[in-house]
């Protein structure tokens, strides 16, 4: 049966969150991979794939613009503008796309505010999606569903925290340059 990089991430997640070593995530994630069929595809984003990311940009922009008369700035400093959608509740739980935009929005900053991340298409048995991934490698995130499946549940997620918490996930798997301390 073939495991996709989405539940290698979830396990990863599990180890981190039980105290274990970045060595052990990656035996971990060799293992997991070995035991799948070739893995998942990656692919540049092609034209739909793009429209769809700027439209859920612009849904945010024109969110922001209506509701607390500014725009999105396109980097870290949008956190604390998602963290207020959130907060004062302008997008109600059941409107997923619109959820899912604060994701689009969320991802753009992960790539923004890190060079060996980029927007992909990433194909796997359960089909293909957006995800960010580090370069030339199938370690991936899923941001546009980050704040939209715990805000349907009724949650208020700290944006900070889950950006910070999954680029931790990831930063073990970043090229290692000459100078870098692991």
């Amino acid at each position: 049966m073939k495991l996709s990089a989405a539940f290698l991430l979830i396990c990863l997640s599990s180890l981190a969150f039980a105290g274990k070593n970045d060595m052990d995530q990656e035996e971990m994630a060799n293992q997991i991979l070995a035991n799948s069929k070739g893995g998942p595809e990656i692919s540049p984003l092609n034209w739909l794939n793009e429209n769809f990311l700027e439209r859920q940009r612009k849904s945010v922009n024109n969110l922001t613009a209506t509701h607390f008369g500014r725009r999105l700035l396109g980097d870290k400093r949008d956190i604390p503008l998602l963290q207020r959608i959130i907060d004062e509740g302008v997008i109600p739980t059941n409107k997923t796309m619109d959820l899912q935009a604060l994701g689009v929005v969320l991802g753009d900053i992960f790539v923004k505010e890190n060079n060996n991340l980029s927007w992909v298409i990433y194909k796997d048995d359960l089909g293909p999606t957006q995800a960010v991934c580090v370069a030339d490698t199938t370690n991936c995130l899923f941001p546009i569903t980050m704040l939209s499946r715990r805000m349907e549940v009724g949650l208020k997620p700290s944006v900070e925290r889950v950006y910070a918490a999954n680029l931790d996930e990831l930063k073990p798997f970043f090229p290692k340059t000459p100078y870098s301390t692991k």
